[in-house]
């Protein structure tokens, strides 16, 4: 299969890079939206995304389509080979984080998504999602703990293949704000990546889960453009740098 495209390490002068633009959104809007919006680390999906119901009601056929993308594509990057500025958190322990993008900021990512036709079309007909990525996390594989930078968006996971530790729990854990979450097999969450976070897959096996970052509804008539500059300034340059 084809490997997926990757955007340039090397900076080009005179061109922004998508690290440059996201780390810009993150120090110039972050104040901004903190003060205004004021919302809890979990939220309701029949409030803030109804669309994540119809990726949950087809969690099955999303799963099949990941599996056979884990066992036949053996060149999924690391994220950090993605976005080398994220090393930190993606290959401090020297196991793989490894991911297959479908969508990037608007950008859609054709030859990724003709492997993923079920998945494909949910993301198609699901306008705010922005972002679309199958994540798979090695067996006892740790990303530390860090903040998202933008809380114009918010992401949903969909786990997809949950391994069980010995005491029957999920062996996969998200810390969200202090609170543990434990998503087994086609369990979901909506959630605010904004608040301190960090993920243990403490099991034998690779977890793997779909993660989308979705547009944040009733958001003020200001934050809602502001939210609409960042993003497609991200996407023009995730174009730029190769990714559709």
């Amino acid at each position: 299969m084809r490997r997926q495209a990757l955007p340039l390490t090397e900076h080009e002068e005179g061109t922004p890079t998508m690290e440059s633009l996201y780390d810009l959104s993150s120090r110039a809007v972050r104040r901004l939206y903190d003060a205004r919006i004021s919302t809890p680390p979990v939220l309701s999906l029949d409030t803030y995304f109804p669309d994540g119901h119809r990726f949950h009601a087809a969690w099955q056929d999303i799963r099949r389509e990941a599996l056979t993308i884990y066992r036949e594509v053996h060149d999924l990057p690391r994220f950090h080979e993605i976005m080398p500025a994220q090393a930190d958190i993606s290959a401090a322990d020297g196991k793989d984080w490894r991911m297959f993008l479908l969508k990037v900021y608007g950008q859609d990512l054709r030859s990724n998504q003709a492997q993923c036709p079920v998945l494909s079309k949910l993301i198609a007909e699901s306008p705010d999602v922005l972002s679309a990525t199958l994540s798979f996390l090695a067996p006892h594989k740790h990303i530390p703990k860090h903040t998202g930078p933008f809380r114009g968006i918010l992401r949903y996971q969909l786990n997809l293949e949950a391994p069980l530790n010995g005491d029957g729990r999920p062996g996969a854990v998200l810390w969200l704000a202090g609170d543990e979450y434990r998503l087994a097999n086609g369990e979901h969450l909506l959630w605010d990546d904004t608040y301190p976070h960090e993920v243990w897959n403490r099991s034998e096996q690779s977890r793997i889960a779909l993660l989308l970052d979705v547009r944040r509804p009733e958001m003020p008539l200001d934050l809602r453009l502001l939210s609409r500059a960042v993003t497609a300034g991200v996407g023009m340059v995730a174009r730029w740098r190769g990714f559709a």
